[in-house]
């Protein structure tokens, strides 16, 4: 890797590696990490062509290639045994992580994603939607508006409209040059190969979490992907969607820390 992920860190203890979600950033973690750091090391880092990371340096940029970036990093920083809380994107890279580094990863938290093959309905949605933004060189304002209520419950959108709009926001003021990383990255993601048949073969303690109202990875696939990892635990969080770590902060971030607690001890 010839350049390496931004990340923020926070707080001392156990480590903790943090995966955001696609088109978002370190921040999208800061309740929890505001709440684990007194306890945790929190490691925060943001994918290719977001946040503060550079671009990718290949497209389209395969999950595979991802988990083999985020273990570079915690070898880097030295991490030999550490804790992945991933969500979306972040789960995906997180199983590669568990399966390619079982020693490493001590306990294993998968949110709001999915291991399995992109349904192919949403496979050419997405990717059409990426030919749309690569034309346009910015994500339009009518587009923004069909991919917010991707990420967000309809309790959500109406109770807590000030986070809805910043991302919407965020969404339509991406700069043109990161443009080409966030379609790489979307390109990998949404192209993926599936996994689920070595689900089986985590070691770690796992919990999964997942939204009632995810419309972008439905309650059915976290279920389906609890029911193949030996002893696993799966959450349904009332009122949130697919950033559920942002639509529900308590209620994650205390589910979090009963695990951690379980798990690392």
């Amino acid at each position: 890797m010839s350049s390496r992920l931004f990340y923020e860190e926070d707080g001392n203890g156990f480590p903790l590696l943090f995966g955001h979600s696609y088109l978002w950033d370190a921040a999208m973690w800061a309740p929890q990490v505001q709440a684990l750091s007194p306890s945790y090391r929190c490691i925060v880092p943001e994918l290719w062509g977001h946040g503060r990371s550079p671009l990718p340096p290949a497209a389209p940029y395969p999950v595979e290639r991802l988990a083999e970036d985020h273990w570079a990093l915690a070898t880097d920083l030295g991490l030999e045994r550490f804790a992945v809380i991933g969500l979306s994107v972040g789960g995906m890279w997180g199983v590669h992580l568990a399966l390619n580094h079982p020693d490493a990863v001590q306990a294993l938290v998968l949110m709001d994603t999915f291991v399995g093959p992109e349904p192919e309905e949403n496979r050419l949605r997405y990717f059409k939607m990426m030919d749309t933004v690569e034309q346009a060189g910015m994500i339009p304002p009518p587009l923004a508006d069909l991919i917010v209520p991707l990420f967000f419950s309809p309790v959500t959108m109406q109770r807590n409209p000030a986070l809805v709009n910043r991302f919407r926001e965020h969404l339509t003021s991406l700069p043109r040059a990161q443009i080409p990383g966030i379609l790489s990255i979307g390109r990998g993601i949404f192209s993926r190969a599936s996994v689920l048949e070595r689900l089986g073969e985590i070691q770690a303690p796992v919990l999964v979490i997942v939204g009632a109202d995810d419309r972008s990875r439905p309650p059915h696939e976290a279920r389906q992907m609890a029911g193949m990892i030996p002893g696993a635990h799966l959450e349904v969080i009332e009122g949130a969607g697919h950033i559920s770590n942002l639509e529900q902060p308590e209620r994650v971030t205390a589910l979090l820390q009963a695990f951690l607690r379980e798990s690392l001890t």
